[in-house]
């Protein structure tokens, strides 16, 4: 095998694992729709079982922008549901909201300012 021809197969490559990419990608972006019915669903595969080029170009095409938008809301609930997470397993807020709630106490009278004093160290230690 010569350098052109190994040139080659790294090109044919490099494309054929892109195009896979993204046809995998279109699948589950099919399954994450909810609002997409059973049988478009199934008539979007068969179209890409049977003519994958030309059906994954043309899903990209009618559907792309939707696509985009359904990965953010995925991935905007994702880092939610793990923020809550943390939160839930950390027990406690941010040291600044520790202090927003002491200064408050400070300013209903609740506690005095020795008190409030030695909670705002405890919550930036």
């Amino acid at each position: 095998m010569n350098f052109w021809q190994f040139f080659w197969l790294l090109v044919w490559s490099f494309f054929f694992v892109a195009f896979l990419m993204a046809l995998f990608q279109i699948v589950v972006d099919l399954f994450r729709d909810h609002e997409l019915s059973g049988w478009w669903k199934a008539l979007w595969l068969i179209f890409l079982l049977f003519l994958p080029v030309i059906g994954a170009l043309v899903y990209l095409i009618a559907r792309g922008s939707g696509m985009a938008k359904r990965q953010m809301r995925d991935a905007t609930e994702a880092k939610q549901a793990t923020d809550a997470y943390i939160q839930s397993v950390a027990g406690q807020s941010s040291p600044a909201e520790q202090i927003a709630k002491a200064k408050g106490l400070l300013d209903s009278g609740a506690i005095s300012q020795a008190e409030f004093d030695a909670l705002k160290a405890k919550a930036l230690a």
